[in-house]
C-alpha cells in the first residue's frame, strides 16, 4: 500500500518511545495529514517538489523562504523570525521593541532549561520547557540532560553564552547522520560545569533584576534512539530546488532528516514548500 498526499510541508512531527531502547516515532506532516514513517522503512519514499512556496503564517505565495518558511514581509515583521531567536542573550522586550509582546510574552517570558546535550559530541543548549524532549530529537542528540531551569528566554540566552566559553553549541549534522556519538557521562559533565561556572551563574543573577536560576540535580540523563537501519558512509545533502523529484529507499531518520539511500534531506529547511509525498507502508 502507497500513501499519497499534497500539501505544504512542515516539520515532521516525533514521539519519544514510552519503551527503554526503542526509535523515536517519526510523522511527516503536510498540510493537515500526518503520514507515519517508521513503517515505511527499507521502502521506496518519494517527494515531489511543485517549486511552490506559501508562507507559514499567511499563506502568501513567496518565490523564496525566509527563516524556514516565511514570506519576506513576514520574516521583517514576525517576532519569532527576529535576530534574538537565535541569540536570545539579545532579547530586547524590556525595552519595550518586541515585534509581537503577546508573542514574546507566550514564547519567551516562560520557563526554559538549560542543556547538555550529545548529538556529534557534547553540547549547551537551551529550550522552553514545553519543548522537551523534542527540541533534542529535533538535533538528533542521542543523549540529552537538562541542566539548569531559567525563568525567561532571556535568561538561558546568557546563561548559554556563558558556557559556550568552553563549550560547543551547535550540532555538526554531517557527523550526526553517519551514526550514534561516543556515549557521554552527562551528570559528570553537568557537576564539572557547575563547579566552573557558578560564580559567573551568580553574576549573572546580580545582574538580571528578578532573575531565577534552578539547578536541576535530580534530572536524569536521557538516551534517545532512532529508526535507522544503515548510516551513510559519506553523507550526501540532496536540495530539492536544484532537484525537485527525491526518490530512494528510506534507510533511517534522524532528527529531523531522511536518510535515503541516494541522499539526506532536512524537511524542516524546506517547511512551507509544496510537495507530493508518496510512502509504501
Amino acid at each position: 500500500m502507497t500513501d499519497t498526499v499534497q500539501g505544504c510541508l512542515e516539520k515532521m512531527g516525533s514521539r519519544l518511545n514510552s519503551e527503554p531502547g526503542m526509535p523515536v516515532d517519526y510523522q511527516m506532516i503536510i498540510g493537515d495529514e500526518r503520514i507515519d514513517l517508521n513503517p515505511s522503512l527499507g521502502k521506496t519514499v518519494e517527494l515531489k517538489f511543485s517549486g511552490n512556496i506559501f508562507c507559514s503564517h499567511c499563506g502568501r505565495k513567496t518565490k523564496k523562504s525566509f527563516s524556514q518558511g516565511f514570506c519576506f514581509p513576514c520574516f521583517k515583521k514576525l517576532a519569532r523570525c527576529d535576530s534574538c531567536i537565535m541569540s536570545p542573550e539579545k532579547c530586547h522586550y524590556f525595552e519595550g521593541t518586541c515585534r509581537e509582546p503577546e508573542w514574546g510574552e507566550a514564547h519567551c517570558m516562560v520557563p526554559h532549561v538549560v542543556y547538555l546535550a550529545n548529538s556529534s559530541g557534547l553540547k549547551v543548549g537551551i529550550t522552553r520547557k514545553t519543548q522537551i524532549p523534542t527540541r533534542w530529537i529535533d538535533q538528533g542528540a542521542a543523549q540529552a540532560l537538562p541542566i539548569l531551569e531559567v525563568h525567561n528566554r532571556r535568561m538561558s540566552g546568557l546563561v548559554e553564552d556563558l558556557l559556550r566559553s568552553e563549550l560547543n553549541d551547535r550540532t555538526h549534522w554531517q557527523a550526526m547522520l553517519k551514526g550514534a556519538p561516543e556515549p557521554l557521562d552527562l551528570l559528570a559533565e553537568r557537576d564539572r560545569l557547575f563547579a566552573t561556572f557558578d560564580q559567573g551563574v551568580s553574576q549573572l543573577i546580580q545582574t538580571e533584576q528578578g532573575a531565577e536560576v534552578t539547578k536541576l540535580l535530580d534530572a536524569e540523563s536521557l538516551e534517545i534512539a532512532y529508526p535507522v537501519l544503515e548510516y551513510p558512509v559519506k553523507v550526501k545533502s540532496i536540495n530539492p530546488e536544484k532537484i525537485p523529484e527525491v526518490s530512494g529507499t528510506l534507510l533511517g531518520i534522524k532528527g529531523q532528516y531522511l536518510i535515503l539511500d541516494t541522499g539526506c534531506i532536512n524537511i524542516r529547511k524546506f517547511t512551507a514548500f509544496e510537495v507530493e509525498f508518496k510512502a509504501a507502508s
